[in-house]
């Protein structure tokens, strides 16, 4: 007889978790879960949602900077205008890029946000990637646990699609040429 497709029978752990949803449902394509425990699914959902949370940040940054809106005002002391630097990785390398003092300056923050703000410093996350310390809520509290979940899951799902979303734009800025909306590359 001609075999017709491998089955198998072994039940994944995590494919009840968050995220696991249509048309995809559970996908791990690289087997990063494969015999992992739960702290290892945490750290991976943490990562996920963190990333998501930049991509969302620097997509919609690289959208909103291409459609000409920059902050007023001066980015140092010798005057130069924060519209005076060019769009998208021209503005980090090449030769109108931001100087490397400039550059230092934006990495350091960085790494004070990483260090010191965004994780969870009082211990009292309900969830992974909580990173409200007990400061901020925004109405969160009064949700209902179906609600939390569903945006929990829409935060997940925008941060995926920023991930792949910056991806591109950075690709099609390498490749040059025009985009609808985003304009000249």
């Amino acid at each position: 007889p001609a075999q017709t497709g491998k089955t198998t029978t072994a039940l994944n752990a995590f494919e009840s978790e968050l995220g696991a949803q249509p048309p995809l449902g559970f996908f791990d394509p690289l087997g990063l879960l494969d015999d992992a425990d739960q702290e290892r699914f945490d750290r991976l959902r943490y990562v996920e949602i963190k990333h998501g949370r930049i991509a969302q940040l620097a997509f919609l940054g690289n959208i909103i900077t291409r459609a000409g809106v920059h902050l007023p005002g001066n980015i140092d002391y010798a005057g130069d205008s924060f519209d005076s630097f060019p769009n998208g990785w021209a503005a980090i390398s090449g030769p109108d890029a931001i100087p490397g003092a400039g550059f230092a300056q934006i990495v350091a923050f960085i790494g004070a946000l990483e260090l010191g703000v965004m994780k969870d410093v009082t211990g009292e996350a309900e969830f992974v990637g909580d990173f409200r310390n007990g400061a901020l809520d925004f109405g969160w509290d009064s949700f209902d646990e179906e609600t939390k979940l569903s945006k929990r899951a829409i935060e997940l799902n925008n941060g995926r699609a920023a991930m792949m979303g910056i991806l591109g734009l950075m690709v099609h800025e390498q490749l040059g040429g025009e985009l609808p909306i985003v304009g000249p590359m």
